[in-house]
């Protein structure tokens, strides 16, 4: 019994020794576990701290925000969008306001010419042709005292210095002077007889002569005086106003001349009433004659005024202010950009689904449309329709309305191949079976269970698109086709720039615009390769 009882003794002291060790060993264990590391816990799958899994939605635009270009496109087309349709509303002009100043300009008022020439007068009733006048000239030359012409005699008397008298028959017929007389006034008749005496008295150096019964008075100037009126002047020069209602009284052309033999760039007049006018004289040797330029304030348009506090980017070839037209005229491509864009998407989802979903000879016949689409020559449409519109003179507003039309009924085509491509392989897959053994309606198996389908491809279509139709856009604007006065499009701003006097010197009509167009085009590039990245699972992430 003792060794038995012994022996039980010492297996009942392993096994309580084995315990003691395993317990000690998990004990130790919990221990190290945990010292080292005290976040170690279980979870469950109710645990707020499980993970979560995203949306298809949700982890499209994970991917692309995770995209920091597509993100930068993103941020430069909401500035735009900002400018254009906000800035618009805040500005304090209107999109075709026009602004005015006040500008020197300096105007053809009359021209002066020395006279060096025969100058003719003739009598009532008498017509002392071209013809007669060259005889005149001519006998002279010979010192002949008679002509004829036209079967009329004339006989020739030189009266004085430069000045013959023309008779016919004993009367006097004309003259011939290089002296003109002119009346003192506008209102004031010289006859022909009065101009002989005038001009004999003249270069005779006579004071006086009677005429009439009236005495005339003859100064050292030329002035003709009568009962102390003046009545004519007689000069040497020619001195004829522009503008034929005009009238040039003596002290003005006296002073004129006096400026002009003086060799003076300038001259100024006050008329009696105390108004002073400024005046250039020049000198053109191929006509020999002076022009008189009137230099007068005039209230013009304040065309192509640099950047100021008014107007920080300047004004344009009409006086408006170009900020103001570059928020309107971003409206406007941004307007023709989406329209177009949705057109081209509304007839190409109808087309290419028509045409994917029935296939057969409704594929053949929609995919041969297509191809007659694409060989139209859309460049040629819009010049021979533009022109048309000119011709017409189309409203501005229906005028644009076209074009828009014009542009997505000719841009259809691309979406309609998408949408045929990708329904061809998405109508054999289960879930299209499954609708047709439910007898779910055509029109609803395409629009309801293909489209949507296929609409991240639109996106990315459509995006990509937009800028492409904003250049279009522009480039009919800019070649007079697109958009016309008084709208403003980012093409007909730049349109303004028409020669290279405008191109060298007023930058700031012209880069601007071209800026937001690129950087507006260049932003629905990179926002469209974005959501392609971030539609395709395949991309690497």
């Amino acid at each position: 019994m003792s060794d038995f009882e012994n022996n039980d003794g010492r297996e009942s002291g392993i096994v309580n020794e084995e315990l003691n060790s395993t317990e000690t060993v998990d004990e130790k264990v919990s221990a190290a576990a945990e010292g080292s590391d005290n976040s170690q816990e279980e979870y469950s799958l109710n645990d707020d701290r499980r993970v979560k899994t995203l949306s298809p939605g949700a982890l499209v635009a994970k991917r692309f925000f995770r995209n920091k270009v597509a993100v930068t496109g993103l941020i430069i087309l909401a500035f735009m969008f900002v400018f254009s349709f906000i800035g618009g509303l805040i500005t304090p002009y209107k999109e075709d306001q026009k602004f005015f100043r006040y500008d020197e300009a300096k105007t053809e008022y009359a021209a002066v010419k020395e006279n060096k020439e025969w100058r003719y007068a003739s009598a009532d009733g008498v017509n002392f042709s071209g013809l007669a006048q060259a005889q005149f000239y001519l006998a002279i030359t010979k010192g002949d005292d008679t002509f004829e012409a036209k079967g009329v005699t004339y006989t020739l008397q030189e009266e004085g210095e430069d000045f013959y008298g023309i008779y016919v028959d004993g009367q006097i017929a004309a003259l011939a002077s290089y002296e003109i007389v002119s009346p003192a006034s506008s209102s004031d008749k010289l006859s022909f007889e009065l101009q002989y005496e005038i001009i004999k008295a003249f270069v005779n150096g006579e004071a006086s002569f009677e005429y009439e019964g009236k005495t005339y008075e003859v100064d050292d100037g030329g002035g003709v005086l009568c009962g102390g009126a003046d009545v004519a002047y007689v000069s040497r020069y020619i001195v004829n106003p522009i503008m034929p209602d005009q009238f040039l009284t003596r002290q003005f052309k006296e002073e004129l001349v006096e400026s002009i033999m003086n060799g003076d760039k300038e001259f100024t007049f006050t008329d009696t009433d105390g108004t002073t006018a400024t005046y250039t004289l020049s000198y053109d040797a191929r006509t020999m004659q002076w022009s008189v330029l009137q230099t007068t304030q005039v209230y013009v348009y304040d065309t192509y005024a640099s950047p100021s506090k008014a107007h920080p980017l300047g004004t344009d070839s009409n006086g408006m202010d170009m900020l103001t037209r570059l928020m309107y005229g971003g409206r406007v491509s941004l307007y023709i950009g989406f329209i177009v864009v949705f057109i081209e998407t509304i007839i190409g989802v109808i087309m290419g689904g028509i045409s994917g979903y029935f296939g057969g000879w409704v594929d053949n016949l929609i995919m041969r449309i297509v191809d007659v689409f694409y060989c139209i020559p859309s460049m040629p449409i819009f010049i021979i329709l533009g022109a048309m519109m000119d011709a017409q003179k189309v409203d501005s507003q229906v005028r644009m309305i076209y074009m828009m039309l014009i542009l997505g009924f000719l841009g259809w085509p691309g979406i309609a191949r998408l949408v045929r491509g990708q329904i061809l392989s998405l109508r054999e897959q289960e879930f299209m079976i499954a609708t047709e053994a439910t007898g779910v309606r055509v029109s609803r198996r395409i629009f309801r269970h293909l489209i949507p389908n296929v609409i991240p491809q639109l996106i990315v279509t459509m995006t990509m698109s937009l800028g492409g139709t904003i250049i279009t856009e522009a480039t009919l604007s800019f070649l007079g086709l697109g958009v016309k006065y008084p709208f403003a499009s980012w093409g007909n701003i730049i349109n303004d720039v028409n020669n290279t006097f405008v191109l060298t010197n007023y930058w700031f009509i012209w880069i601007p615009a071209g800026v937001c167009l690129l950087l507006t085009v260049l932003a629905f590039n990179l926002v469209g390769d974005g959501l392609r990245d971030a539609f395709d699972p395949r991309m690497k992430r």
